[in-house]
């Protein structure tokens, strides 16, 4: 059973994003999480070791240059973190 799973992330608010390891390229792609569900499966996991194998840069392949390992940078939704701890809050502008 994966740690993490593709509808973690996708419940989570997370957006991942591909990047690859050739310094010639450090390409960098936004992964549809919920297109990723669609194809694997919402069992399937979101870690790193889940998800290597499965992309290689486009661009990189394209220039010829030797295959080189990609990762992986997973932002969370500070956004909507920020949303829920500002809900309940209330100014409190007391007289003195």
């Amino acid at each position: 059973m994966p740690q993490k799973t593709l509808a973690d992330t996708l419940a989570a608010r997370e957006t991942i994003y591909v990047n690859c390891g050739h310094p010639m390229c450090c390409k960098s792609t936004k992964l549809d999480i919920q297109g990723l569900i669609d194809r694997l499966g919402c069992d399937h996991g979101s870690m790193h070791d889940d998800l290597v194998g499965l992309f290689a840069c486009s661009n990189c392949k394209a220039a010829g240059r030797d295959r080189r390992q990609v990762f992986f940078a997973c932002i969370p939704d500070y956004e909507g973190q920020q949303r829920a701890r500002n809900r309940d809050w209330k100014p409190t502008f007391g007289s003195r």
